[in-house]
């Protein structure tokens, strides 16, 4: 019998001040099949450094620490060349709300809280290695009000939202309310499949990295709205 190829574990750093919070997610992650960590950062620019000198896969990156903070940590790395397909998995409380817009424009792909389950913890840096966003809905619904809040759609016609089909928008909406690939395709009664097809023609109109930035664009670009998105 041909055994399977073993599939590459997930490598991943740790950035976070708390020792004995780094210690807990190190075990979970070096306990877990697919999963290893390859090194600890204390402070936002050891994390920068460390992304640079490991290429991890994910860091997963508090925001509150000393020296340099988690969203100017995460600006470093996504814009840096060396270091763009390192993906960035934020740690992040509910009263910390007015860091999510920023981190998401510094380059994050999603966010956890830190009372998450050791199950959504893995789940969320699998999905995130795997080049897609988190965003769970609670905290899309929390970074919409914020949003919407403080700023204002841009004016005129932002680049790339003159191309966005009628279908697109409609799944742009769905995106920034929050909603899965398989919720997107329920709702709008499609396959999953297409769903994705449209989800990559959104990155390359709107020449976003992920999903998280779609939910900017969508937002920043005043193409969807409260009402269109985040207030079901």
């Amino acid at each position: 019998m041909t055994e399977s190829p073993a599939v590459p574990e997930i490598r991943v750093l740790l950035a976070e001040d708390h020792s004995l919070i780094r210690e807990t997610f190190r075990s979970l992650l070096n306990g877990s099949p697919g999963f290893t960590t390859v090194g600890e950062a204390g402070d936002g620019a050891e994390a920068v450094r460390l992304a640079h000198q490991l290429r991890p896969d994910v860091v997963l990156m508090d925001v509150r620490m000393p020296v340099m903070d988690g969203i100017e940590a995460t600006r470093r790395i996504c814009a840096a060349p060396e270091t763009s397909a390192v993906r960035v998995l934020m740690l992040t409380t509910f009263d910390l709300d007015e860091y999510v817009f920023a981190a998401l424009e510094a380059g994050a792909s999603g966010f956890l809280v830190k009372d998450t389950t050791a199950g959504e913890l893995l789940a969320g840096v699998r999905l995130v290695a795997a080049g897609e966003a988190l965003l769970a809905p609670q905290i899309t619904r929390r970074l919409i009000d914020a949003f919407t809040s403080r700023r204002k759609p841009v004016s005129g016609t932002p680049r790339g939202l003159e191309t966005v089909t009628d279908r697109e928008r409609e799944v742009l909406a769905l995106i920034a309310g929050g909603l899965s690939n398989t919720e997107i395709a329920e709702h709008l009664h499609l396959g999953v499949g297409t769903v994705k097809t449209h989800i990559g023609r959104l990155l390359h109109k709107l020449a976003a990295r992920d999903r998280a930035q779609l939910v900017i664009a969508a937002y920043e670009s005043g193409l969807v709205t409260v009402r269109d998105g985040g207030s079901r």
